[in-house]
């Protein structure tokens, strides 16, 4: 019987569990643990101005905006998530993951800065998942994988290729506001110095014990 890796499995949990304490108390966690920017924004329901707080860059990952939100970066993490945890082991895995979901955070406020737009209250494991389907591609290129919407299948490495370039136009050209796709290409390109990092391809190599 197939049986879901733990880290994927505790994940998923988590995100979940998440969700429902958000919808139980009518979306007040987002007021301290959503990611805000670094100056002031007004957020309704808050009952003071939230600011940013260095906890919100792990905390935003584990929440979500709605059921549609949470349910397909849930079933991504599911689809990718699996198959990297079983090659890397539960500890490595693990540890990319947070740093994906911390880079994601890191270029949102970055871009939100430098551009002056407003990076407040953002929410979702994206950034987590899209450094997890770069991983996908990186160690699996030539694995057939099917989209569902539409469904076409495609090599690992073009999905992956495709994907990024779909969030680099939307977040260049401004298209389907309210989506943090710069937060997405933070979270491959995280995920990208990491795995180039333990391959020993960066100037910074990893130590030998």
């Amino acid at each position: 019987m197939f049986a879901m890796p733990r880290v994927t499995q505790s994940l998923i949990i988590i995100n979940f569990v998440v969700y429902l304490l958000q919808s139980a108390t009518g979306g007040q966690l987002d007021c301290q643990f959503a990611l805000w920017g670094f100056g002031q924004n007004f957020a309704r329901g808050c009952g003071t101005v939230p600011v940013f707080h260095f906890w919100q860059l792990i905390t935003y990952g584990f929440m979500h905006g709605s059921w549609t939100h949470i349910f397909f970066n849930m079933l991504a993490l599911f689809m990718f998530g699996s198959d990297i945890e079983r090659l890397w082991g539960p500890r490595r895995y693990l540890f990319y993951y947070m740093v994906c979901v911390v880079s994601a955070g890191v270029v949102q406020l970055a871009v939100s800065a430098l551009t002056g737009a407003p990076s407040g209250g953002v929410v979702g494991a994206s950034g987590g998942i899209f450094g997890v389907l770069l991983a996908f591609g990186m160690m699996f290129p030539r694995r057939m994988v099917m989209l569902l919407f539409p469904p076409i299948p495609m090599r690992a490495w073009v999905l992956v290729t495709a994907y990024g370039a779909i969030e680099l136009f939307m977040g260049i050209t401004g298209t389907q506001p309210g989506v943090a796709h710069f937060a997405h290409l933070g979270g491959m390109a995280g995920g990208f110095v990491l795995i180039q990092y333990w391959r020993g391809r960066l100037p910074i190599r990893p130590g030998r014990g």
